[in-house]
């Protein structure tokens, strides 16, 4: 399974995911979910995919292919973020309908997909494609997106993060959101995939992967839980009437 999470915030944007695959318990693999297009100083493009493998891998070899051959439209000569999310679109419902012949379902075949970056002169964006090929955009009242096993890393992010939040903070709690599902979902597995873009930059970051022999994941991980562990015991203690 996977969990992919993507921020859109005031100084920028982030990306996270994980890279476990499995179909079954003796078929568990490693495999990078987040993606990278662009020209640096002129745009920067990622995406992150969940869902069937074969069917995101698909659409990531013709997104390359376009770029390889000049194929028009591709990820380098998009005038807008829109128009790229809409190249991407069409093609995840190219691929589906390719290989899910009637009357199979094609929800077999479905991979859901985050689309951020900036290109120069324009506003950042972030966008959730649908298998369905259709697309929502991140707002400052909605600046996150999660795909794929995204219930466990959910509450933090709905209770701690909003548009203003500075790149560093917000980068504690989607590795907090991560920490938790990692506790609670064992289709979730590390290592981590993590890039940081800082707004206007059109830089391509390099990205970070966080092993379970990253120190400082591990430290958040353990200080996390002890400030749990103490907030809970400095809650207040229910009232006799939820006692009786």
């Amino acid at each position: 399974m996977t969990y992919c999470c993507a921020l859109r915030l005031k100084q920028g944007l982030i990306f996270m995911s994980d890279t476990r695959t499995n179909a079954g318990v003796d078929h568990i693999s490693v495999f990078r979910k987040v993606y990278t297009f662009g020209k640096e100083g002129q745009r920067f493009i990622a995406i992150q995919a969940a869902g069937n493998l074969a069917t995101t891998q698909a659409v990531i070899g013709h997104l390359n292919n376009q770029l390889a051959l000049g194929q028009e439209p591709n990820l380098n000569t998009v005038q807008t973020m829109f128009e790229a999310a809409e190249l991407v679109g069409n093609l995840v419902k190219k691929v589906i309908l390719q290989v899910a012949t009637p009357p199979e379902d094609p929800s077999t075949y479905a991979c859901s997909l985050l689309l951020g970056g900036q290109i120069a002169e324009q506003d950042m964006q972030l966008y959730n494609i649908y298998p369905q090929g259709n697309f929502i955009c991140a707002t400052k009242d909605t600046p996150f997106f999660q795909i794929g096993e995204s219930k466990y890393g959910k509450p933090i992010l709905d209770r701690a993060l909003n548009y203003d939040m500075p790149l560093d903070q917000a980068l504690r709690c989607t590795l907090i959101s991560f920490d938790s599902t990692l506790r609670s979902n064992v289709s979730v597995g590390l290592p981590l995939d993590c890039l940081v873009y800082n707004k206007d930059s059109l830089h391509i970051p390099l990205g970070k992967r966080i092993t379970e022999h990253d120190p400082y994941f591990t430290q958040l991980s353990q200080q996390w839980s002890e400030m749990l562990k103490q907030g809970l015991q400095q809650l207040p203690i229910p009232t006799s009437d939820y006692l009786e």
